[in-house]
This record gives C-alpha cells, sequence and structure tokens, in this order.
C-alpha cells in the first residue's frame, strides 16, 4: 500500500512539475526566439573558430569547498564542453572534509590532461584558495568559474573573438542569467558597457569577467580580507592599470550563475558580508590618490554610495530657470530652492521670455528685490530654448551651472550639493537628477538612446521606490544623456562644446548637448539621489498643429543625421533590450 502510495505521489508530483515548466516565463519565450540549439550553434561555432588568428590559452580558476557533487560536475563539464579547446581548468580544493569531492576531482584531473588540481592542507577561504589555482595558470588570460555555477559551451569562443577584435583589451565581461536547482534559466541581467560609476555602485560586471594574465600579475592575484567581495576587490585593484578603452563588454549570456539557498545569487542576507568587504575595497581603492572621497553603503546589501567632496569655500553655482507667465509654478520652484537648498553659494537668474501677466511681472519685480540671490533677465525674442540657454549661460557669473526648468520643486534638500560634487569630477560632464511626476511616478532616470526612435526617460512611470532594472534606478550611474530640466554642469565645458545647437528650438536639444559633451571625452552621469519633482504638464506644450509638427520631425531628422551611430546602439544600455518602451524589458 505505502509503495503504491509513493508511487501516486510521485505521478503527481512530476505532473505538476512538468506543468509548472510549460508555463513559460517571458525569458524562457525570448530564449526560444533568440538562442538557438545547441546542435546548430555548436556547427555554426566550430566554423568561425577557424577565423580566429589569435587563439590563446585561457585559464579558468575554480576552487572549491566541500562542493555538491552533482553541481561541481557540471561546472567541469560544462568546461569540457567548450567548442574552444585551448583551455586548462584550474582546481583548488580547499581542504574539503567529504572526501566525495576529492575523488571526483581526482577522476575528472586524470580523464583530462587539461584540467589541473591541487588540494589544500588547511581551509584558507575563496581568496587563498584562488590564489592557489591562480598558481597553477599558464594561460595568457584568466577567467572565473565558481564551483556550482555553469558556462555555455560557446563561452570562451566569444571571449576569444572578442580578443581577437579588441586586440588592446585587457579586461572583458559578459552578460549572464540565473539558473535553478532544476537547470531553469532565469532573472537575465543584460548589461551596460563599461560604465566605471555604476561599478563603484556595485559590481555589476560580476560574471563572466576575463582579465589578461599580466594585470592579474600586477596585483598579485588575490587579496585576502576581503572574502565575499575578492572578485570586485581584484577589478578595483586592476582598475589602477588599465585604460578605459582597455575594458570590453560582450553583450551575450555567457554565464549561469547558480540560485540556491545560501547563495549571494538568491540570499541577501548572504550579502552582508560581503557589503562590508566591498566597502573595504573601495575605501583602499579611493585611498591613494582621493583620501578625502567617503564610501558608505548604498541602498541596499552590496551597493554603494561614494561621496565626492565640495572645496571650501564652495564654488558659485549660477541656476538657470527660462520662464514666460505661469506664476504658481515658478514661484513653488523658487521657493522650494531658497527653503529647502542646503548648498549656499549660488544665484538664480530667472530668464523673462515675454511674460504678459501682470501678476508675474509684478512678483518678477519684487522678488529680485527682496531676494539679493536672484536677478532677472529679460529675453525679448521668440521662445528658443537653445538660444535662450546660451545667452543665459553668457549672463551668468559662476564656475558651474545649474540649468533649471520652471515646473521644478526641490525634493531633498542636499539635490545641489550631490549633484556639484560630481560636477567638479575632471572627467565628468553633464550630472542629471532623479524626477517625479506630481504623483510620484518616476519622470527622468536618466535618457537611453534610440528609444521611440531618438531617446527616451529610463525606467519613465516606475513606482517612486522602484530599485528599476537591477537596481539602476537607486544607483549612480554613466549615462549617453539626461535631461536639461535639472542638469549641472562646469561653464568651461559648456562653451569647450559650443554650448546647445540654436537649431534645435524645443526638442532633443539637452540629449544633443549631452551627446556632444560626451563625444569631448566627458562621461555623463545621473544620480538618484537628488531627487526633485517635475511638474511636467504644467508647461509643455502638444505637437498639435502642422506648424509644430513639421518642426519636431525637423528635429527628428537632425538628431538621426547628427548622431546615428549613437542613436543605435546606447553604450550604457544594450543591445539585448527593447527599444519601443523605456522599462528594459527584452527585446
Amino acid at each position: 500500500i505505502f509503495k503504491k502510495l509513493e508511487r501516486s505521489i510521485r505521478k503527481r508530483a512530476k505532473k505538476i512539475f512538468q506543468k509548472k515548466i510549460e508555463i513559460k516565463t517571458d525569458y524562457q519565450q525570448w530564449l526560444e526566439k533568440h538562442e538557438v540549439s545547441e546542435e546548430i550553434k555548436s556547427k555554426s561555432i566550430r566554423e568561425r573558430l577557424g577565423n580566429l588568428k589569435h587563439q590563446p590559452l585561457i585559464s579558468v580558476i575554480m576552487p572549491c569547498y566541500n562542493s555538491n557533487l552533482e553541481w561541481l560536475k557540471e561546472a567541469i563539464e560544462s568546461v569540457r564542453n567548450q567548442v574552444y579547446t585551448n583551455w586548462e581548468l584550474c582546481i583548488a580544493d580547499d581542504a574539503s572534509t567529504d572526501p566525495d569531492v576529492q575523488e571526483l576531482i581526482k577522476k575528472y584531473s586524470s580523464l583530462e590532461t587539461r584540467i589541473k588540481a591541487t588540494r589544500r592542507l588547511d581551509n584558507g577561504h575563496i581568496a587563498v584558495a584562488s590564489n592557489t589555482a591562480l598558481s597553477m595558470a599558464n594561460g595568457e588570460w584568466v577567467t572565473f568559474l565558481d564551483h556550482d555555477d555553469v558556462i555555455p559551451q560557446n563561452a570562451l569562443l566569444e571571449l576569444v573573438k572578442s580578443i581577437n577584435e579588441n586586440p588592446r583589451s585587457r579586461l572583458i565581461y559578459s552578460d549572464e542569467d540565473k539558473i535553478d536547482d532544476n537547470g531553469i534559466r532565469f532573472d537575465p541581467h543584460f548589461k551596460s558597457d563599461w560604465n566605471p560609476d555604476l561599478f563603484f555602485s556595485q559590481n555589476y560586471i560580476c560574471h563572466l569577467t576575463a582579465i589578461h594574465a599580466s594585470v592579474i600579475n600586477n596585483v598579485n592575484g588575490f587579496r585576502t580580507g576581503v572574502d565575499g567581495s575578492q572578485d570586485y576587490d581584484l577589478i578595483l585593484r586592476c582598475l589602477k592599470h588599465l585604460g578605459n578603452d582597455q575594458i570590453y563588454h560582450i553583450p551575450k549570456i555567457l554565464y549561469h550563475w547558480r540560485a540556491i539557498s545560501g547563495s549571494t545569487a538568491l540570499d541577501s542576507c548572504e550579502k552582508i558580508y560581503a557589503t562590508d568587504a566591498g566597502i573595504k575595497s573601495l575605501r583602499d581603492y579611493f585611498q591613494d590618490s582621493h583620501k578625502e572621497i567617503k564610501v558608505a553603503i548604498g541602498p541596499h546589501q552590496t551597493t554603494y554610495k561614494i561621496n565626492y567632496p565640495i572645496p571650501n569655500p564652495e564654488p558659485l553655482v549660477s541656476i538657470i530657470i527660462p520662464t514666460k507667465d505661469k506664476l504658481e509654478i515658478l514661484r513653488k520652484c523658487i521657493n522650494s530652492i531658497i527653503q529647502k537648498t542646503t548648498y549656499k553659494n549660488y544665484e538664480i537668474l530667472i530668464i523673462d521670455n515675454n511674460s504678459q501677466n501682470k501678476p508675474t511681472i509684478e512678483y518678477l519685480n519684487e522678488v529680485q528685490k527682496s531676494e539679493s540671490i536672484i536677478k532677472v533677465v529679460s529675453y525679448k525674442d521668440e521662445f528658443n530654448y537653445s538660444l535662450i540657454q546660451n545667452f543665459a549661460v553668457d549672463q551668468s557669473c559662476g564656475n558651474l551651472i545649474c540649468l533649471l526648468n520652471n515646473d521644478i520643486e526641490v525634493i531633498t534638500s542636499t539635490w545641489l550639493d550631490e549633484m556639484v560634487s560630481h560636477a567638479l569630477r575632471p572627467e565628468i560632464g553633464c550630472v542629471g537628477a532623479k524626477l517625479y511626476y506630481s504623483d510620484g511616478r518616476i519622470q527622468h532616470g536618466g535618457v537611453i538612446l534610440g528609444i521611440g526612435g531618438v531617446a527616451g526617460h529610463s525606467h519613465k512611470h516606475f513606482p517612486k521606490d522602484h530599485p528599476g532594472y537591477f537596481g539602476r534606478l537607486q544607483l549612480v550611474q554613466n549615462l549617453s544623456a539626461v535631461t536639461a530640466a535639472c542638469l549641472v554642469i562646469r561653464k568651461s565645458i559648456f562653451w569647450e562644446v559650443g554650448g546647445f545647437e540654436e537649431q534645435l528650438r524645443i526638442a532633443f536639444n539637452d540629449v544633443d548637448f549631452c551627446l556632444k559633451v560626451h563625444e569631448a571625452g566627458y562621461r555623463n552621469l545621473w544620480t538618484p539621489y537628488a531627487e526633485l519633482y517635475h511638474h511636467e504638464s504644467s508647461t509643455r506644450g502638444h505637437e498639435d498643429t502642422d506648424e509644430k509638427i513639421a518642426r519636431f520631425e525637423s528635429e527628428i531628422s537632425y538628431m538621426k543625421q547628427r548622431w546615428h551611430e549613437k542613436l543605435s546602439s546606447d553604450v550604457y544600455y544594450n543591445v539585448n533590450l527593447t527599444m519601443d518602451r523605456e522599462d528594459f524589458s527584452l527585446k
């Protein structure tokens, strides 16, 4: 009876499981559409092998300790199944107490000459074990595989393909996803190309990462005392030996991260010690050249906030606000700046573009008399946003300028401190803020090029406290562009790139400006720690006349002709994500 009952339970459980996996996720549907079968893939991959002039030895580093035998076997087999054959697998058993682990490793090292294995006599933890594995490596490039993860059969080939295409490369990373106990893939992370400020906010690079052996030798491998963030620490120390043009990203899933109980892939509680180690690594990274920089924990575990200093005395910031009538929103804007802003050294330039309402004119006359920091400047010509901004910057006194719409309302009192602290960094150009609609939904989380044809706002309409795609709504990061509804930049850079393009009277002038700044060699940056309301619907008109439609279409045409290549592939987005929506969903 009990045997029949057991068989019945197993049969029902199997049906339930089969029914469960038949309900396909968006990602599983995406995989069916975009990833060809392994058989077809392997044939096409082998054909490409002959086109690779340089086929370096790749050392795969794997520390292990009391591993799950099934997953350790899968990890090793995933390396053995690589189509690219010039590899070695260096396994360091960190004194496992399970004899079956030792036996399995011994078996594979006897079967496969490309597998090197050693067993440590004492448990040194992951950094020490990784260094033990590194000591066996002879490869020109080194990559890393956890003992319970797997890599697809084309992983090393795609890596070598990138090495051939980018001979200056010294650090290469790929996209990744997770895999559960049943082998089901989920939670794909399609990453930005090299994004330094996002990397300082979290280790978004993670897996699969490959580093040239010469760079690893320069930093003497892994460092002890930072277990849990040893990979993050290694890359941070490698950055001191790398230029930004030596870091490349492969926009393909080349790593499957096992999400199991007790792993950082699944359990945030496991990340606490990793966060502490990450903070130590960042502090040590900045200590050498930027001792005044402070590192704090970010909004979640394994995320960080880097606080950059502002000199004393504070540099003067010119806040430029173009306006025409709309007294109530202008008054709210001005009052919120004066009442909430903790940054002290600023002036406000209100650029009056032919206001006609008597209450507005009276307010403008009164406010500059009552507030010594406010100056009203008249601009008599017809509305042209770019012309107005160029005119206003020419009238300003500050070394930094803050472009601000008249329908902005300050939320966080340190908004200007935060933006100025980044704008003063020599490598940074435009700095943008996190803007909300009046109802608290996200209005602006940065600009993504190409969405809707030219550009769209990242995470538009998301709930206020939503973390965004892999935390990007809550982390400082580099982006191609930010909105000029709230933008801070050094005046010297503004004029270096020629200010705003006056041909773009209304639309896309801020995107064009940011792209010119980026082209000049500066990184644009978006920070979620400067929060403001953007009551956009209060002032924004509609493209509802033939004249406005024609103007808008001409501005689209200008952007596509001027920036066609950049609009087709935003380096801070990912080609696998949609260009139809602003939600980071799959293509």
